[in-house]
Formats: C-alpha cells, structure tokens, sequence
C-alpha cells in the first residue's frame, strides 16, 4: 500500500522510523538495556523496536523513546501510523466484542441444543448478580468515565469470578474498549514485555493473577508495571481485572518475616484496598432470582435441582460437564465403579456407599476384552482416579470422611462410622452423575455381580427390602429371594423398638403401621418363596410376620390354613385381623373402618355391622378387595 500523501510505503516507514531511533541511540551512547531503562521500557520492548523485521512499537514505546533519546515525537508518530498502514494503534489487544468468553477462560456449562458438545459451542447460563457485581459495576463506570481502576476478585475455584468479570465489561464493549489477555509464550512474560505498550480504554484481562503476579521470576516486575499503568494518566483509562484464590491472596499479602524477607512486597501494595471477596455459595435471596432465571434456562434449572440445598450453584455449572467427561472418558474400572454407584442409588442405596460392595459390585461392569484391567491393585487405583477433583472441588467418586456423630449423653455409642449401620469406608457419587446415572440407566438391570455384591455386603434390612423388590421387577427372582431372606435375617425383634417408634410417631404414622412396615419384609419373602414354587418355607415365614400381628399376614396365613383343610384356625386369624380396625383410618385413609373390615372378617354384615353367615368355604381366593392389605411392590 501507497501513502499519496507522503509517498511511503508501510516498509520503507518502517524503516525510517527505526533509522531515526536507530541514530538517536547511537548519538547518546546508550545501549539498549540503559534505554528501556530510562524509558521504563522492558528490555524486550526496546529490542523489538529496533528489530528488523519485528512488528510496529505502539504509540507509547514511540513515545517513551522520543522522549529519552530527544527526538521529534510528532514526526515519529507520524512515520509510526504510516508504518501500521493508517490505524492509530491503541496498543496490545482487541475489540471486547472479538472475544469469546471461553477464550477469556470462563467455564463452560453446557451444550447449546443440536450442538457437538464442543466448548466453543458451549452456552452459558443466565447470569445471577450477586453482591460483588455491584462494586464491579461501580469500577466500570468509573472507568467509562476517565479514571483508571483495577479490581481483583478473590473467592475459591469456580465460584463465578471469571464470569463476573466477563459480565461487568459488556457495557465497555458497546463504547468501543479493547480487551487485552497476556498469555503467549507465558503470562508473566507476556504481560512484562507488552504492559508498557497498552493505551488507553482498554480492559487488561489478569485472570489467574497468581500466574502473572506470583511469578518467581518476574512477578514483582510484573506488579510495579501494573501499578505505573494506573499511575501514568496520559494512558488513562484503563480496567484491570485480576482473579485469585484466597490462599494466594493470603500469600501475597502477608507481612514481612521475622527474618526480613518480603517477597512480595510490589504485589501486596498493588492489592491494597483493590480486591473484592467473591462468596463461595448463593444466599436465599440470590437463589431466589435464580430460580426466576430458570424458568427460560434449563442450564440453570437443571443446576438448581442439585444445588438449592448448599448454594454451590457455580460450582456446579462449572464441574457437571468436567464430571461427564471423567466418567466418559475414564479407564474401564473406574467406569464400572461409577455405574456400579449409579445403580445402587437409583435402586435404592443411600447417599453412603460401602467400599466392599462398590468393589465386588463393579466386577461384571468391565467388559470381556477389558478384562486384563483387573490387575490386584486395580481398585486402588480407580479409586484415586476417581478421587480426584474437578471445577468447583467435585470428584466423582469420592470417600466420605468420618465424623464422630454427637449424640444425647448415655445414648449407646455407634458401632460402626455411619448411622445406617455401614462398615468400612463409604464413597459418595457426585449428585451430577447419580443425576445422570437415573437417565440413562433407567431400564438397566445390573450384573449378577451387583446382587451378589448386595447379598453379601449389605446388612440394612430397609435397603436389602428395596433391592428385593428391584430384582423382583427385573424378574430376578433368585436374587429377590436371598435378599428378602438376608433382610428378615437381619431384622431383630428383639432390639430396642423404642427410638423406632419416637421417629415413626415424628412422622405422624401409627403404631399398627410401625408394626406393618416391620414385618413387611416377612411377607416378601414368603410371597417370593411361593412364586418359586415352594409350598412350605411361605408359611413359616407368615407365622413369623403374624406374631407381630400383620393384617397382611395374618389374612395371608388364614387362607393357606383354610386351604389346607383347617376350619379352625382361620377364624382366630381373622378376628385378629380384624382388631386392627381402629387403625384402619391410618393404615388406609381411603377407606371406611366399615368396609375395611369386611374385607377381613369372614363373615357378611347387615347394615347395622352384625355378622350374617361365614364366608364361602369353597372360595380359593381372598375376600374381595383384601389383597390390598398385602404389602404392594
């Protein structure tokens, strides 16, 4: 390109303007380490001025050198706009609106829809404004308006910073600033060699400062070019955005030693009265207006289902895709430990997972030709790959440490590190993936591993009940029985039934029921026995339940007495039975005392409830309606 005006070309400018600054060196017999030092240049800076071949200075490197070396500053810059072909040159950097907020290092928290998954097509939710986004905004605003600031926000990983501050300079986008984000070849040595080139309205991207500012090498050099970036008002305005954990803030900010050291005496007064806290969770408030959010945001919405309890919405947003790709793209035994886990809790596990069973379970989750994984040590290692932390300090899998439960004094102690009764350690599945798991395992039937692991490990007399009914519903009816047989095994009438009944009572549920919910298991399993074609264990395991006095049982037992030519027997059963008709309205809200007890009683009722005949001895089936008094699946 052609300059009519003054016949130059962008090279032969170029050229002119470095023959000048070359024989003003010269002429005051500098080198080039004593000129970046008189011009408060970097050295690098002043070597790529005067570099054959290398990019035009700014504005500002021109500035600086006209300035020491006593040049004509307005004929330098002139050859300057000539040499970058007509553009001004604010210095490093670019349009706001030229930036991706990934780019920018702002989590990404879901795909948009129809999309590959690809970060760059990642969408980011809607954003909630919380406290530390007003004191942003404030130093935005003044910066819109002429006056240089700089604003670090210091807060745990993934608690929202970098995107607070990629929200904040939107309104410095539409009034044409730039953003600059040093990070090539390194940071600290990106932001030394060009901070000195950076002009005014422009946003300077420090996010992870510890990179930039803790730099052993240069750090300091860093912080002092930093704070006479504020200082000079002829580059005036300028934004500086920082992020930093809190043990880095703490690091840099701390006093000297006994011994004297201080290293990081620059950072810490650049810090001073310059750093906002960013909380690591959501107050009720914030949760509200992101609840109002949610109603157009399923990214939001979805994050919400897990983290209205803790507040750790952020934190969530960022570690759910991290934790998806952990466990796509994990080894194959870590793999089968989390779908191991993932079956467990949708089938009915609670949120602590033995470690003996995870491990057991997991076996038939490893494929055939995956098989050579399964090396001795390979749970340990799983295990510690699994254990490790993504965004927002989640892991998949990880173990739950053991706390001490505080109990009333003269409460017996615990026998084991959980109240549910679990022995040995306990791993937890991240809420995101049991999330997942529920989706897309929801027609799933475990491996034979999974229910021998869960008849062998688990001794919890509630889960073995809800695992019996889920292997019931995969027709797995071998498995059904070994666990009903497990959980009556473990169900003790002997124990104290006291603290059972202060909960149940808690809950507003009757004593009849407590007794019901009790030998519920009992029933099951006699249930399950004669599906298998045993005739002779299911009484047994009724006239166990009918001491506890189970309707249920009881009109269950009645009937195989009855069918097995005793006319005696089933009409004890049934009048006790039917003595629990005061109960009924607990039991069975939907039904009349009345009607209840005519499904029991083994006689007709006139309308004024006097018994009329017996009920037909001939009958093979339960008086009508009284199958509802079975426990249901």
């Amino acid at each position: 390109m052609h300059d009519e005006r003054t016949g130059r070309t962008p090279e032969s400018a170029l050229a002119e303007l470095r023959r000048r600054l070359e024989a003003g060196r010269v002429r005051g017999r500098l080198n080039k380490t004593q000129l970046a030092g008189l011009a408060g240049l970097s050295r690098g800076t002043v070597q790529a001025a005067f570099k054959t071949g290398g990019k035009v200075p700014s504005t500002f490197t021109v500035a600086a050198l006209a300035r020491v070396l006593k040049l004509p500053a307005a004929e330098l810059q002139e050859l300057r706009r000539d040499a970058a072909g007509g553009v001004s040159g604010d210095g490093p950097g670019r349009p706001i609106q030229q930036w991706a907020p990934h780019a920018l290092e702002v989590h990404p928290a879901g795909p948009a829809p129809g999309s590959s998954g690809l970060v760059e097509q990642r969408v980011l939710p809607s954003y909630v404004r919380r406290e530390h986004d007003q004191l942003l905004a404030e130093a935005v605003r003044e910066a819109a308006q002429g006056r240089s600031r700089m604003v670090v926000l210091v807060g745990e990983s993934s608690t929202g910073k970098t995107r607070a501050c990629w929200e904040a300079v939107q309104p410095l986008a539409e009034k044409g600033w730039r953003l600059w984000h040093p990070f090539d070849p390194t940071r600290a040595e990106a932001a030394l060699e060009e901070l000195h080139e950076v002009g005014p309205r422009t946003v300077v991207w420090l996010n992870e400062a510890q990179h930039y500012l803790g730099d052993r090498a240069v750090g300091e050099r860093v912080a002092a070019a930093v704070h006479a970036l504020l200082l000079e008002a002829e580059r005036a305005p300028v934004l500086i955005l920082g992020t930093l954990w809190p043990n880095y803030f703490k690091q840099y900010t701390a006093l000297p030693g006994a011994d004297g050291t201080d290293p990081h005496s620059r950072v810490r007064e650049l810090l001073a009265e310059r750093t906002v806290s960013v909380p690591e969770a959501f107050n009720t408030s914030e949760l509200a207006a992101a609840s109002s959010l949610a109603r157009g945001d399923a990214l939001l919405a979805d994050a919400l289902t897990r983290a209205h309890a803790d507040g750790r919405l952020c934190q969530d947003l960022a570690g759910a895709p991290m934790l998806l790709k952990r466990y796509e793209n994990g080894s194959p035994t870590a793999r089968a430990l989390l779908e191991a886990a993932m079956d467990a809790r949708r089938l009915g596990f609670g949120l602590h997972i033995p470690q003996a069973f995870l491990t057991d379970a997991a076996l038939d989750y490893v494929h055939d030709s995956d098989s050579d994984q399964l090396i001795d040590n390979w749970a340990e290692k799983a295990y510690s790959e699994l254990a490790k932390k993504v965004h927002g300090k989640q892991a998949p899998l990880p173990r739950v440490p053991t706390r001490q439960q505080q109990r009333p004094p003269g409460s017996p102690a615990p026998t084991s590190n959980d109240a549910a009764g679990i022995q040995g350690p306990v791993f937890r599945l991240a809420d995101y993936l049991e999330q997942h798991g529920r989706s897309v395992r929801r027609h799933r039937c475990p491996p034979a591993s999974f229910w021998h692991a869960t008849v062998k490990h688990i001794n919890q007399p509630d889960v073995l009940g809800t695992l019996a009914r889920a292997a019931e519903r995969y027709h797995r009816l071998q498995w059904a029985h070994h666990l009903y047989h497990r959980a009556s095994q473990h169900y003790s009438r002997s124990a104290p039934v006291q603290p059972v009944r202060i909960r149940e009572e808690a809950r507003g549920l009757s004593g009849a029921e407590t007794l019901m919910l009790a030998t519920n298991l009992l029933v099951r399993l006699a249930l399950t026995r004669e599906k298998a074609g045993d005739h002779n264990a299911p009484e047994s395991r009724h006239q166990q339940a009918a001491k506890d006095n189970s309707p249920g049982a009881l009109v269950r037992l009645a009937l195989m007495r009855k069918m097995a030519g005793d006319h005696n027997a089933p009409e004890d059963l049934y009048r006790r039975a039917a003595d629990f008709g005061n109960d009924f309205p607990q039991l069975f809200p939907h039904h009349p005392p009345s009607r209840m007890l005519h499904r029991l009683w083994p006689y007709g009722l006139d309308p004024d409830g006097t018994p009329t005949g017996p009920w037909s001895a001939e009958s093979e089936a339960l008086p009508q309606g009284s199958r509802g008094l079975l426990p249901g699946p």
